[in-house]
């Protein structure tokens, strides 16, 4: 459910109006819409998450409150939310099958939770309902005059633990997935289904937003990573964030890549090239190329890019063999992508960014797009939500114009 209060502003209602989770079209013309607009969807398009899922109270304030001041808000919503919660909306909207693994109370915030994620396409089955306990819910004071957002998270109770999951919930819910996607939350149960995912070889995205505990079990089984901007630097102590990306792929071989996602300033990403005879065949006729300091190299691409476009761009570097000070080489690419340059009139609240961005890469690993179409995607996915307060109310469905030419 999303309800939107009225400000001291608005005309006022003798009861809070209620909206669709994305004030969107019915299912039915939704899905008729789909299939009549779109390119092919993926032919395997089923994605599980595992993670958080609860209620996001989005208080809007005309600015940041002092200590021990008494202020009133200027809007008020409520709407799910939590990082897994979010990003499997996100990927259902544009066209993905996802399933998520979470926990909630048996209470009215709970049963809300599920409500809001089947009404957007995303399957609950194997979501744990407890009968006792609270359901999680998190605080978030939007600041109109900065447009920052404030996160103050109460945990549900009781916590979920692997023995919630039983076998044949687990095994039905990894059934036929192309992807696993992990918040870091509930870590041990993550860990039990990354495990099973892994010896089924279905490939597995990890977020890193913060150091968390269990996150570095499940970065070694990861083939991909997603990091906040403090993220990288903070596991590595790195002394740059591109050097930290270097030292994530050196201490994870298993990973393809890494993306930091760094806000208006766009995003990073250092891919690792597994096509030994490209590395060996480039090296080869370009040896003065063997090898490159990482910062140096994202300095040059930085001066590829074009600041006047205002919609995302990406620029890449070709297979080169990447060295960070004190940390060690590897060989792939960099990528350095742009944010859209959304005007400030239409900027809202950054609220589940990030969350979209992962739900955007999903449905791009799912397509199998490039990474030079990928990051630009992702990107324009993230601005879109950023244009409506909540992580949720500006999630955009596949058929939105502003996404037609990334899916084409």
């Amino acid at each position: 459910m999303l309800y939107l209060y009225p400000t001291p502003n608005a005309t006022l209602l003798s009861t809070p109006t209620t909206f669709s989770p994305s004030s969107s079209p019915p299912r039915s013309t939704r899905f008729r819409m789909l299939h009549d607009s779109l390119p092919p969807l993926p032919e395997n398009r089923i994605v599980l998450g595992v993670g958080g899922a609860g209620v996001d109270f989005l208080a809007a304030v005309a600015s940041y409150p002092n200590p021990d001041d008494k202020i009133r808000t200027t809007s008020l919503m409520v709407q799910g939310g939590g990082n897994a919660g979010n990003a499997l909306t996100c990927a259902a909207r544009l066209g993905l099958s996802p399933r998520l693994i979470s926990k909630v109370a048996n209470d009215t915030q709970g049963r809300g939770i599920l409500e809001e994620l089947q009404a957007d396409g995303v399957d609950t089955s194997s979501v744990v309902v407890s009968e006792e306990g609270d359901s999680p819910f998190t605080y978030i004071i939007v600041d109109n005059e900065t447009k920052t957002r404030t996160c103050i998270h109460t945990p549900g109770y009781p916590p979920m633990i692997p023995s919630d999951l039983s076998q044949t919930s687990l095994s039905s819910a990894l059934d036929g997935a192309r992807m696993l996607y992990l918040d870091g939350r509930i870590h041990e149960t993550a860990l039990l289904v990354a495990q099973e995912a892994a010896r089924k070889n279905v490939p597995i995205l990890v977020e890193g937003e913060r150091i968390r505990e269990g996150l570095d079990d499940l970065l070694k089984l990861a083939d991909y990573a997603i990091c906040s901007a403090k993220f990288p630097q903070a596991w590595t102590e790195a002394a740059s964030i591109p050097s930290a990306l270097v030292s994530i792929l050196v201490r994870l071989p298993k990973i393809k890549f890494v993306i930091v996602t760094l806000g208006e300033d766009g995003c990073l990403m250092l891919e690792r090239s597994v096509d030994g005879f490209i590395e060996t065949l480039f090296l080869a006729e370009a040896p003065q190329s063997e090898e490159m300091d990482v910062d140096i190299l994202l300095e040059l691409l930085k001066r590829r890019k074009d600041d006047n476009i205002a919609i995302p761009t990406c620029v890449s570097s070709p297979v080169t063999k990447l060295r960070a000070n004190g940390v060690g080489t590897v060989c792939g690419r960099l990528f350095v992508g742009t944010a859209e340059k959304v005007p400030p009139s239409e900027l809202q609240d950054t609220t589940g960014a990030g969350d979209s961005f992962i739900g955007a890469v999903l449905y791009a690993i799912c397509s199998n797009m490039p990474p030079e179409k990928m990051l630009p995607f992702a990107a324009q996915v993230a601005a879109t939500c950023c244009r409506a307060v909540g992580a949720r109310t500006g999630l955009p469905h596949c058929t939105d114009a502003r996404l037609a030419s990334f899916l084409s």
